[in-house]
């Protein structure tokens, strides 16, 4: 079977109760005519892996449960080699619609009609166009800060900072398979001003979004508090070291604006 160019991978930690939808989705959206599918099991304890292989998706599995942005890392490292020239990125826990698949890819080859053609596209919550997504005030104020961080350090208005549904074209997921380019626990905020400073054409979509409906996520109970601290600091990490002491651009693969 011809492999496709476009490969969308799917961070899975303990998704037992909510990856067989996410599949069902997939199927009826069809979207194994467009890309293909990998998951990146991160050490599960629970039946993800079983249900995965039933399903009959490629599955790469962690020994060790290493992180969500070490099972990403892990997906772009595979698709660097396998020569995929589109990634997109959605959660196993049910959150990001299938729906947004087709319009992010369209997007990423430039077929939207517009005349840049982006090396990011985000999956976005909250600008116009997106059905209405309930937060917590808690996560509302990180959301304000982040967006207020990356308008002053870039120049840019970013609707949806924080959000995990992203298409990335080959440049920009090489980039990020590098070792040192990406942040292997919480890639957020931080990675996005990464990579608008680094002169990465970032473009953002409306998308259609869910509450989980079960399991837990990896901001709840007090993490949300550690999560906005630890970002906060990386995103300074990230303006030092691209502003300042230049690292990112001597090693990247973008000409940037540092």
């Amino acid at each position: 079977m011809k492999k496709k160019e476009l490969l969308i991978i799917i961070p899975a930690y303990n998704e037992a109760k909510n990856i067989g939808k996410v599949f069902d989705q997939l199927e009826e959206f069809d979207i194994h005519s467009i890309g293909d599918v990998l998951v990146i099991d991160d050490a599960s304890t629970d039946s993800t892996r079983r249900i995965v292989r039933e399903k009959r998706y490629e599955v790469v599995t962690h020994i060790y449960n290493l992180g969500y942005g070490s099972a990403l890392q892990l997906g772009y490292k595979y698709a660097v080699r396998q020569g995929y020239t589109y990634v997109i990125q959605m959660d196993a826990d049910g959150q990001h619609d299938v729906c947004n698949i087709p319009v992010i890819y369209q997007a990423l080859k430039g077929e939207d009609g517009d005349t840049k053609k982006p090396d990011i596209v985000l999956g976005a919550r909250f600008m116009e166009g997106s059905p209405d997504f309930p937060v917590s005030s808690f996560k509302k104020a990180a959301y304000v800060m982040f967006r207020f961080l990356i308008r002053k350090m870039t120049g840019r208005r970013i609707a949806d900072p924080t959000t995990g549904l992203q298409g990335l074209s080959r440049e920009a997921f090489t980039y990020y398979s590098a070792y040192n380019h990406f942040d292997d626990k919480y890639p957020d905020a931080n990675m996005l001003m990464q990579m608008l400073l680094l002169g990465y054409e970032v473009k953002e979509i409306p998308a259609v979004m869910h509450i989980r409906e079960s399991g837990q996520s990896m901001h709840s109970g007090f993490k949300p508090a550690w999560y906005m601290l630890r970002m906060l600091f990386s995103m300074l990490a990230v303006l030092f070291r691209t502003k300042i002491l230049h690292i990112d651009c001597i090693l990247g693969t973008s000409e940037g604006s540092c």
